[in-house]
């Protein structure tokens, strides 16, 4: 599928970055920290207010670190948490004094205003070398001209396939995997054992499982389903589940997964409530015992284990139509065009070595978007192992400059099942419509 062309992309994006951030601050930050592109914490939720807005709030210590190598390289990110920006600092540090030809250096920039600036630095030849940036958002700013082409330069043949196609346009490759996450159903073993259930592999039993566990005031199963971004991502999977792609929402498969989710509202096993509960939320009833499975990430997991200590509960795939499937969440290193490019490239080779890897992956939570060191990097956690499983069957959203009208499109559709304003090929019809007018096949 190829882009639409868009004339004068450059001045859209700058015009109208206001919405292409989303749903505002609230919206966007449930993005960052609910959906999986940093799964850290939901920390990220409101301190990039307490930042300068125009995002020259900190630069990272590594500035202090280098005895003035001939090269420079920069940096920008939009983590906010503390933890996330020494772990960051640590390995530029670490790369700045293992050698002396370039001195790397780091910016926050806050999330809420990173493709605003992005976009003012692109017009003003004032970009850094090196953006992290949601995988997203990739495609958008891939349109742009800003990144540099990767093809060949930098080998990603034993990464996700999801988070390579999460930076891959047209088939040029425009980034480099920084870290991944996704989806997967989390259950309450002592509700199943309870109920005589076992753990559903497919979406019959989904629903059958969902009503049994249905009683006593807790529903059986919840995703959230927010009418935004992050409602998309949860619901995605069970669109790409039944063989149907992002674009194919009228298809027989897109009208399977919006019935799924008629008969899973009707039959009382999912409430209503779901489209108002960020993933937050859905975990919150989830670890007070009132819901009995739901879909989330592993970016719950620590708040889990240390909020709820004693609930008895584990994680496997999420059920199946046709085949699994799951939502990529992460981020990505993207060069920037016309930039010190071979020092940043050099950089990223060390970045991207097994030892800092692991180091950057366990210090923010992270699974490693390298097959072969994520395979090794939960050997004693075995939730954290389930993800890294279901990380072989999750897809990236896009990647398509326009995806937030798509996403659109698509979260208009499932809420407007869910609340019974229209049946299920009513809305993927009303969606496909405007899919259509965004992408050409």
């Amino acid at each position: 599928m190829k882009l639409k062309k868009v004339a004068s992309v450059f001045m859209a994006v700058v015009l109208s970055v206001g919405l292409l951030a989303g749903c505002g601050k609230n919206a966007e930050n449930d993005q960052k920290t609910d959906q999986g592109e940093s799964t850290a914490s939901s920390e990220n939720a409101g301190a990039n207010q307490k930042q300068d807005a125009q995002g020259e709030a900190s630069n990272n210590g590594s500035n202090e670190s280098s005895s003035g190598g001939g090269q420079e390289v920069t940096i920008w990110y939009y983590w906010e948490t503390e933890g996330h920006q020494k772990a960051l600092d640590k390995v530029i540090s670490d790369y700045n004094a293992s050698q002396s030809d370039i001195t790397v250096s780091a910016k926050y920039v806050p999330f809420a205003d990173f493709k605003k600036q992005l976009s003012i630095g692109a017009s003003a030849d004032e970009l850094p070398d090196i953006a992290i940036l949601d995988s997203p958002d990739h495609a958008s700013y891939a349109t742009m001209g800003i990144f540099a082409d990767l093809s060949g330069k930098f080998d990603v043949s034993n990464y996700y396939q999801g988070a390579v196609d999460s930076c891959t346009i047209d088939g040029t490759l425009y980034g480099v995997p920084f870290g991944v996450n996704c989806l997967g159903l989390y259950y309450n073993q002592d509700l199943l054992d309870a109920a005589g259930c076992k753990a559903p592999t497919n979406w019959e039993e989904l629903k059958e499982t969902a009503v049994k566990l249905t009683k006593d005031k807790v529903t059986g199963f919840a995703f959230c389903s927010l009418q935004n971004e992050e409602g998309t991502f949860n619901f995605m999977p069970w669109v790409w589940s039944t063989g149907a792609g992002a674009y194919e929402i009228n298809s027989e498969g897109g009208v399977k997964a919006l019935t799924l989710v008629k008969e899973l509202i009707e039959s009382g096993a999912m409430s209503k409530e779901c489209i108002n509960w960020t993933q937050r939320d859905v975990m919150n009833q989830f670890i007070s015992g009132n819901v009995a499975m739901m879909i989330n990430g592993p970016w719950q997991i620590a708040a889990m284990r240390e909020e709820a200590p004693d609930l008895n509960w584990k994680v496997a795939l999420i059920p199946q139509d046709k085949e699994y499937a799951s939502a990529l969440g992460g981020e990505n290193y993207a060069v920037i065009s016309g930039g010190n490019e071979e020092g940043a490239l050099k950089f990223l080779e060390y970045a991207t070595a097994k030892e800092q890897v692991e180091y950057l992956m366990g210090a923010l939570g992270y699974t490693s978007a390298d097959k072969a060191i994520a395979e090794g990097q939960f050997a004693d956690d075995e939730e954290m192992k389930s993800f890294t499983k279901q990380l072989e069957y999750a897809k990236a959203r896009g990647p398509l400059a326009e995806w937030p009208e798509v996403s659109d499109a698509i979260s208009l559709a499932f809420n407007q099942v869910m609340t019974g304003e229209k049946q299920p090929q009513e809305a993927a019809d009303a969606a496909q419509q405007v899919i259509d007018g965004i992408v050409t096949k």
